[in-house]
């Protein structure tokens, strides 16, 4: 059977238009018998994007983008199949799988369209190109896929977690002000904590990195806000608008920080935009789409200028708490000094862009407004120190 899979292969992936993925669906309609090489074949694929840095959150995000929905199922079980190969696999990859997409089943509707969405997968696949590596690919030794956690960190996390998530749901600014503020506290303290352990202990641990989506629409504004939030969090980010992420480098504790926060704000920000939009509709009001990119331009620039003020009172107001023996800011400057060297040998060439200002005077009013409620570093100690 593996004469007819090369054959639609060399019809479907190695030329472009439809007429070449109809070929190969064709003939892969019609040999059954081949269907277990043509998963096997696919697993090869999704191995090989391991091998140029791709991760499966990665993977399924840009499928789900070029393609669509189901495309991004059928990557979901290659992914899936692929990684039983693995006693263990690195961190992060356990989380992301777990959120994989639902896998659509074989050779639905039909033989022949389930065959040309394969293909279709196959060729982007095949055509994915290196990227930065933010950790170990499956397979490594194992004391590359393994780092030990810091101490209380899962419980740490968990309360985060809980606390931003009520921040979210509640409909009473108040409430989640005072909740994301309790959670920023917590992160700032682990973080701080973090970083003294380390110092104290001369332990060598080192930047890391992590990738985050960047969805269209109001891209741009989505990775301004994911810039200040890692900023703030002493971590640089880069952004990659083709592939439609950020690499964000800095050290782990400061890493799930962004991570947390900036999923929260994006909720929060999304939730503001909407009443907001809704209240210029009801008024008569229709650019929608001006509307909404000033206002998540406002509500980005905003934050980015309270975190950056919350983050210098935190870090003054732990230096003045830590022991005599450990000054604090050395520590803090030879970490930035890490996570600067580091970013700077992943992305040694990086280029700044100019980004279209506002145009919609409400939206970018409304946008501020709904920065200052989220109160990121307002009285209270900023996201870290």
């Amino acid at each position: 059977m593996e004469s007819v899979i090369d054959q639609a292969f060399a019809a479907a992936l190695y030329t472009e238009g439809d007429a070449g993925l109809d070929t190969g669906a064709s003939l892969l309609a019609a040999a059954p018998r081949a269907d277990a090489e043509l998963a096997r074949r696919g697993e090869e694929f999704v191995r090989r994007a391991w091998q140029r840095g791709w991760l499966p959150a990665d993977v399924v995000r840009l499928v789900r983008r070029d393609l669509d929905e189901h495309a991004a199922g059928l990557a979901a079980g290659l992914i899936a199949s692929e990684v039983r190969r693995y006693d263990e696999l690195p961190p992060r990859w356990r989380s992301q799988l777990d959120e994989l997409p639902s896998v659509p089943p074989a050779n639905r509707p039909d033989r022949f369209s389930y065959a040309s969405a394969l293909l279709a997968l196959y060729r982007l696949l095949l055509a994915l190109p290196a990227i930065e590596p933010v950790g170990p690919p499956p397979g490594a030794a194992r004391e590359a896929l393994t780092r030990p956690p810091a101490a209380g960190e899962p419980r740490m996390l968990t309360r985060i977690r809980a606390l931003l998530a009520k921040a979210e749901a509640t409909g009473y600014p108040e409430e989640a002000e005072a909740l994301t503020t309790k959670a920023q506290e917590l992160m700032a303290r682990h973080s701080i904590d973090e970083a003294l352990l380390a110092a104290r202990t001369h332990g060598d641990r080192t930047p890391g990195a992590c990738r985050i989506g960047v969805d269209a629409p109001y891209e741009t504004a989505k990775a301004i806000l994911l810039d200040a939030v890692a900023s703030a969090n002493r971590c640089r980010a880069v952004w990659n608008s083709d592939l439609g992420f950020t690499t964000v480098v800095g050290f782990e504790a400061d890493l799930e920080a962004v991570e947390l926060l900036h999923t929260s704000l994006l909720v929060q920000g999304t939730a503001a935009m909407t009443r907001a939009e809704a209240g210029q509709r009801a008024g008569g009001r229709k650019r929608t789409k001006t509307f909404r990119q000033s206002f998540l331009m406002a509500y980005a620039q905003r934050l980015g200028s309270r975190l950056a003020d919350g983050t210098a009172r935190a870090t003054a107001e732990a230096e003045s708490d830590t022991a005599a023996d450990t000054a604090l800011l050395p520590v803090l400057a030879a970490r930035d000094l890490a996570v600067t060297e580091t970013a700077e040998q992943m992305f040694p060439r990086t280029t700044t862009t100019r980004v279209r200002g506002a145009t919609d005077l409400d939206g970018w009013t409304h946008g501020t407004e709904a920065a200052d409620r989220a109160r990121m570093g307002g009285e209270a100690p900023g996201i870290r120190g």
